[in-house]
């Protein structure tokens, strides 16, 4: 718009600017074009091993290998049941109002985060869902 202000030298910049890289893509082109024929070539890829077979699953009869959870666990995780502790050695709880798994773990074990310990031994008592325990249910605490 303003060209009549613009100096001679800096119109000519600007032609030669215009000239030397044409428009925006093309000299991005030129850019990746010149890194390419720089960069060492690839080493030959070899062939990928075969993965080693599956192992069958373990009969349903099985026992399920123990499992603890984690702070990384998340409820909507698949949580196996965890193995109760002979009658001798186990403690229980029984839900109140207003309890919740993680308000029991605070209260009962010492660590809110624990939940995920209670829930997955007593899933077959709570459910599929973790926050919905009722007033009555008793609940087998982990040591």
């Amino acid at each position: 718009m303003f060209d009549f202000l613009k100096s001679d030298k800096k119109k000519q910049q600007e032609a030669a600017e215009k000239a030397t890289y044409g428009d925006a893509a093309a000299a991005t082109k030129a850019a990746a074009e010149r890194m390419a024929a720089a960069a060492p070539p690839k080493p030959a890829s070899k062939p990928t091993p075969k993965p080693a077979p599956v192992p069958p699953k373990p009969a349903a009869h099985a026992p399920a290998p123990h499992h603890t959870p984690t702070p990384a666990s998340a409820a909507h995780k698949a949580v196996p049941a965890a193995p109760v502790p002979p009658a001798a050695k186990r403690r229980t709880y029984t839900v109140r109002p207003g309890d919740s798994l993680s308000a029991i773990a605070h209260r009962e074990l010492g660590n809110e985060g624990r939940w995920r310990e209670l829930y997955a031994m007593n899933k077959a008592v709570v459910g599929s869902n973790p926050d919905l325990i009722r007033p009555g249910m008793v609940l087998t605490l982990p040591n």
